[in-house]
């Protein structure tokens, strides 16, 4: 069964940060708050949880298009290709924030992601999610949780997400209430961007 571990958003306590990153780089996996959606995520470099969050979502892990959490746009030049300076210019702007990037990927990703021509970068601007990656030392492979078809209470309380997932996950943290709006999403990994998805974050940044 999960530990519920509450964590306040203002002001994230390095105890409890650091018992998720001991468990992440245990294989384990964690259901975190962002700035849209709870996301459900794991070390990126660790091929067990990465395969128990493609079956728990019922796909295939190869053909998974998960996020990555970073904590900066440092991370960046670790899996993508060298990108323009109006694409940086343009990240920038809008991270941290409600938007996931798919970019180019490069020759570096984690093994399990090495037949990836893209990859789908996220920044939330939440202090909660930068500091579990941050102390992590790499970024976090994320999905969201919540039913693309469907707003379910579950998706918001901390409470009600730890009753459903208690027994698939090794963590849920309580950091408040969450969205039930998803990022939006733009492929920049063309020569135009393009609007995959329109969620939470505002277009204007286009």
């Amino acid at each position: 069964m999960a530990q519920f571990l509450k964590i306040y958003p203002e002001n994230p306590n390095e105890a409890a940060i650091k018992k998720v990153v001991d468990i992440l780089k245990n294989g384990g996996l964690v259901i975190y708050p962002t700035d849209t959606v709870y996301g459900l995520g794991c070390d990126i470099t660790n091929t067990k949880a990465l395969e128990r969050i493609a079956k728990i979502k019922g796909v295939k892990l190869e053909k998974a298009n998960f996020s990555f959490i970073c904590h900066d746009l440092s991370n960046l030049s670790d899996y993508v290709k060298q990108i323009d300076t109006t694409t940086f210019k343009l990240l920038k702007k809008a991270l941290p924030g409600a938007y996931t990037f798919i970019l180019p990927g490069n020759n570096n990703l984690p093994k399990d992601f090495k037949k990836k021509t893209t990859v789908g970068i996220r920044i939330p601007d939440n202090s909660i999610a930068l500091e579990i990656v941050r102390q992590l030392g790499n970024p976090i492979v994320s999905t969201s949780i919540h039913d693309e078809d469907d707003v379910i209470e579950y998706t918001t309380d901390p409470e009600l997400i730890f009753e459903k997932w208690q027994n698939l996950v090794d963590v849920v943290i309580d950091g408040g209430y969450g969205d039930n709006i998803g990022s939006t999403i733009i492929d920049l990994s063309g020569d135009e961007p393009i609007v995959v998805r329109e969620g939470k974050g505002s277009l204007d940044i286009l």
